[in-house]
């Protein structure tokens, strides 16, 4: 359990650190003053959709963590984990500094055109996880939970490589667009490791 709680607080540490580097970034980048985005804006709407999903990869990554002694899941969970909690802090601190809501009544992903979808259990957005899905995984261990971690996080990794994509083309604050191409190749390049670690386990990605 001390280990668990060390780990998330590892993250959320490193969640602050980027928070506050988020006045400079946005300084640099012309200044929260030059062009403030709109609440119904693609830069408002992705740093908030994708705040929302970025919180599930980091579940699932504390969840495996301990259900499997695997190095090499481990580390990935260890990655996504750190990476994920930094990069929600930093959008989260846009919205503050941008002096915009966290929440919107608009349905998630409106900011990319998309119509409203039937939320599944949880399942908010593409990718995501339902809460079935999130409680089985913790109650598996070893080699299944593994499986079941790499299908799961190999989904919300295509969701949110979507959704950056969405963000790329349409958001307007330049360090916002970097920080979303930065997501595209990253996850991608993760979607083709899980593919080599699923079969080296006899397994694949979901259909």
């Amino acid at each position: 359990m001390r280990k668990h709680v060390a780990w998330i607080a590892g993250a959320a540490a490193a969640a602050l650190v980027a928070a506050g580097a988020i006045t400079y970034a946005v300084a640099e980048d012309g200044g929260p003053a030059a062009s403030v985005p709109t609440a119904d804006s693609a830069d408002a709407g992705f740093a908030r959709d994708m705040a929302v999903h970025h919180q599930q990869a980091v579940e699932m990554a504390y969840i495996v963590r301990d259900r499997t002694d695997d190095p090499e899941v481990r580390r990935l969970a260890y990655d996504i984990a750190q990476t994920q909690a930094n990069q929600r802090g930093m959008m989260l601190g846009w919205l503050d500094l941008w002096e915009l809501p966290k929440t919107s009544p608009a349905a998630p992903m409106a900011w990319m055109g998309m119509r409203e979808l039937p939320a599944e259990d949880g399942a908010l957005m593409p990718g995501m996880a339902t809460g079935a899905e999130m409680a089985k995984l913790g109650e598996l261990d070893g080699r299944q939970a593994e499986i079941l971690f790499l299908q799961l996080m190999t989904d919300h990794h295509e969701g949110g490589v979507h959704m950056a994509e969405g963000c790329a083309a349409k958001c307007e604050v330049g360090v916002e667009k970097r920080l979303a191409r930065g997501m595209v190749a990253a996850q991608r390049s993760e979607i083709r490791l899980m593919a080599d670690m699923l079969a080296k386990r006899g397994a694949k990605p979901r259909p």
